[in-house]
């Protein structure tokens, strides 16, 4: 059996491999140590008072971000 390259896939290639093989415990650790090295930007927390303008406000940027 060939070694597979987790470092080469996608993270969506990665996250769909990891779903099929979800016994594959390097193919979860791989997953797992991308989704930690991967910043994700926090829009807003619960306690904001203007949570719901600040959730409308980026998913109307990344709709615009996508139309370019």
């Amino acid at each position: 059996m060939s070694q597979i390259d987790y470092e080469q896939m996608t993270d969506v290639e990665l996250k769909r491999y990891f779903l099929k093989h979800r016994n594959n415990k390097s193919a979860l650790q791989a997953y797992l140590d991308r989704l930690n090295q991967n910043h994700r930007e926090v829009i807003a927390g619960p306690e904001d008072l203007d949570f719901d303008e600040k959730i409308q406000t980026a998913i109307l940027k990344k709709l615009q971000n996508q139309e370019l």
